[in-house]
């Protein structure tokens, strides 16, 4: 084993450890009836959260003190828009504290703010645990994920204007600092995935777009993969896929040539019956492409952060400390699995958005 690689699968030991330690503290939290509840669990790890909470003192106890990240509560309701911090819910996501501002009551049932209705002061929930006495506001807070997205952004920036300085300041173009490190990824995208998918005389245009999103996912898998972060996964929320895919599918049809949409309405060199037959299945196509990019990133990526919380729940349902070291084991070959997720979905993304252009930009062979 090389030391870059033990240290590789130490750093992923101690995230695990971390990791592990949050899971145990919210474990009491999750529990129904006596008895631990590992789908809430789950879920509350996996959703959206209203602020970063980072661990749990004395939990259990009179001096119980949540260290967390307040973000900022964003509603806008009859009496207009209401703003507060979301340490104001005091860590509390089963509707119990009620949160009074501009004439109105909050609360929060598993991460999601209802207003309750005039006169109520306490919520009502259904066998299903739905609110039956408060409504949904329109909801633009500053959630866990929109917090990452703009530190995400603000990193990137940072990272390649470090490198872009480093180029100005070198005399031979030499690469040195942070751009030794963004060059070979650059001519990895550049060279391994815009020339062979898009061709040689028109992937140029399409490169800024490509590096954005190789670097805008990869980043913010491996920020979903850091414990401290509580799991702040923004490719593991389908509404940020779904606007990359997006962005996808408006770049592929803007670029569509006529031979593309030849292809799509009327396939050349098939007999009159078979266009017809292939016409509707090349249009539902048009729409199945960006749909297969938003379901396949946002699939891997949550899958395993559900897998390996699965695994360390067995401890809780089992109630035994024997079944700790096998839960732990396999959450950690996960979790050096993911370590390698973060960078593959990356390039699949990358590279499946690339192909889509080059098959819409294509020139007609004779």
């Amino acid at each position: 084993m090389t030391l870059s690689t033990f240290k590789r699968l130490l750093f992923t030991i101690l995230c695990l450890s971390v990791y592990s330690f949050g899971f145990a503290s919210d474990a009491k939290a999750s529990e129904k009836d006596g008895e631990f509840n590992a789908k809430d669990m789950i879920m509350h790890h996996v959703k959206d959260a209203y602020g970063m909470h980072i661990l749990t003192l004395n939990e259990g106890k009179a001096d119980e003190k949540h260290i967390t990240i307040p973000l900022p509560v964003i509603l806008y309701t009859d009496n207009g828009f209401t703003t507060f911090m979301s340490s104001e819910f005091h860590h509390d996501y089963h509707g119990e504290v009620v949160v009074e501002k501009n004439g109105n009551r909050f609360v929060n049932v598993h991460e999601k703010i209802y207003q309750l209705n005039d006169g109520e002061t306490q919520v009502q929930l259904d066998e299903e645990g739905h609110p039956t006495n408060a409504s949904v506001p329109l909801d633009i807070s500053v959630t866990r994920n929109v917090f990452m997205m703009w530190v995400s952004v603000i990193v990137l920036l940072l990272l390649f204007f470090s490198a872009a300085r480093r180029y100005k300041k070198s005399e031979n173009n030499v690469p040195s600092g942070v751009a030794s490190f963004v060059e070979p990824l650059i001519v990895f995208v550049r060279d391994e995935i815009a020339k062979p998918m898009i061709g040689e005389h028109k992937y140029k245009k399409y490169m800024p777009y490509l590096l954005t999103v190789f670097f805008f996912i990869w980043l913010n898998n491996i920020f979903g993969l850091i414990p401290i972060l509580n799991g702040a996964n923004l490719s593991g929320n389908i509404a940020f896929t779904m606007v990359l895919a997006i962005f996808t599918f408006i770049i592929t049809t803007v670029s569509g040539n006529k031979n593309y949409w030849k292809h799509i309405f009327w396939m050349p060199g098939v007999p009159v019956p078979m266009k017809i037959f292939l016409m509707p299945i090349e249009i539902i196509g048009i729409f199945t492409k960006p749909i297969s990019l938003m379901i396949r990133l946002f699939a891997n990526i949550t899958a395993g952060h559900i897998i390996i919380l699965a695994l360390m729940s067995l401890i809780f349902i089992f109630k035994s400390v024997a079944v700790a070291p096998v839960s732990v084991a396999f959450a950690l070959f996960i979790g050096i699995i993911e370590i390698v997720v973060t960078a593959i979905q990356a390039y699949i993304f990358t590279v499946l958005s690339a192909l889509y252009f080059g098959m819409a930009t294509e020139e007609a062979h004779h």
